[in-house]
């Protein structure tokens, strides 16, 4: 394959969280690759008071191995055309945006828009959700402004990929699953993991992991955990991760069902260099999310070998086969009890092992660029 010049557009350091790891990764795959990388990310992203959580910011260093250039202003048109003049200028092949909120439609759009006039590059999208959990007025709008310009979409599930039909259903569309997430570690022994963040070794652990917010479903986990066959079993629910929304319907519910010695809260954002330790601590990893299209946490689950429970909801069906890799459950607090529940008592745990080992081979990273190559090529 030819050399290409790639540029990826998004979320990267400074900023944490799921995006940054995400295309900081992909970056690295197409460099090992052969191929000239460059990310513009944002010295803005989103205005603070449209933040839910406590800072968007990592607190770690700077990956020294990729040129990330910190210039782009979400909310301020006038740098949008000055880096859309930029990025024209230098004439990439392919230049790369993960779509995930309408909000950024006019960002991404004009910026594109403006590399586009340079009759050379082409612009390929890779969609985590084009219709988003959280519905707001103007998102249609928003989103069909984005997907104008756009070349070629990659769709990481296929209910996605069908609902990008509603904005277009002319310019070439690929689906392709999230590649396994493993840039955070190797795998290390569970009673390491399980000193290291302080926790008892007498105990089995679940783990819900990930920002939280009212799709996700953590209060139907609750309900499910409170469930009497459970105490049976000395089992606690590691919640790890930041509050996207009001705890206070969480803690009520945690108070209502007596939960608190069943419970590990670490309800603060999880570093890089810390999530193997919460993984590798857990026998399984829940994911009881109402609606969802596809999640990054299944990749990581994957990448650390963990089987998985999720609700038969968007495209998590398609990632966690039923039985084979965990479990698939409607998201009910009973249905969820039932399969935590024969988890333990039926010691699942080895059963699923082997499962999982052989369906992550499906999620290596460059099956996603070779989806890429593949849009840019056609004509």
């Amino acid at each position: 394959m030819e050399k290409l010049n790639i540029i990826i557009l998004g979320t990267t350091y400074p900023f944490r969280g799921g995006l940054a790891a995400y295309n900081e990764r992909l970056a690295r795959q197409f460099q090992n690759e052969g191929h000239d990388v460059s990310i513009y990310t944002f010295k803005l992203q989103y205005p603070g008071f449209l933040f839910p959580g406590k800072t968007q910011y990592a607190d770690w260093d700077a990956p020294k191995d990729l040129e990330i250039n910190v210039k782009v202003n979400s909310i301020n048109p006038f740098n949008w055309i000055k880096i859309g003049r930029e990025i024209k200028k230098r004439r990439p092949d392919i230049l790369i945006i993960k779509y995930w909120l309408p909000f950024m439609g006019p960002c991404f759009g004009t910026i594109s828009r403006i590399v586009k006039r340079n009759n050379h590059t082409k612009v390929i999208t890779i969609v985590d959700n084009i219709i988003p959990h959280e519905k707001r007025i103007a998102d249609n709008m928003l989103t069909k402004y984005f997907v104008k310009p756009v070349d070629g979409f990659v769709a990481m599930s296929k209910s996605v990929l069908k609902d990008i039909e509603f904005f277009d259903e002319t310019k070439a569309k690929s689906f392709c699953p999230h590649p396994i997430f493993d840039n955070f570690g190797e795998a290390i022994p569970q009673q390491t993991a399980l000193k290291n963040i302080g926790l008892d070794n007498n105990y089995s652990y679940l783990l819900f992991f990930g920002f939280i917010r009212g799709y996700k479903g953590l209060d139907l986990l609750l309900e499910a955990f409170a469930d009497e066959r459970l105490r049976n079993y000395p089992v606690k629910l590691i919640i790890a991760g930041e509050f996207y929304e009001d705890s206070k319907p969480y803690l009520d519910l945690i108070e209502k069902y007596k939960l608190n010695e069943s419970l590990v809260l670490k309800t603060d954002f999880i570093p890089d260099n810390e999530v193997a330790n919460y993984f590798c601590a857990a026998d399984l990893v829940v994911q009881p999310y109402k609606n969802a299209t596809q999640s990054g946490v299944t990749q990581i689950c994957y990448h650390f070998e963990k089987p998985m429970l999720v609700t038969n909801v968007g495209g998590l069906p398609e990632i966690v086969p039923n039985g084979i890799a965990g479990y698939v459950v409607e998201p009910d607090p009973r249905d969820i009890a039932d399969k935590l529940v024969d988890f333990y008592q039926n010691n699942k745990k080895e059963h699923f092992a082997t499962g999982i080992a052989n369906e992550k081979k499906k999620y290596l990273w460059d099956r996603m660029t070779e989806t890429i190559y593949d849009l840019y090529y056609k004509k």
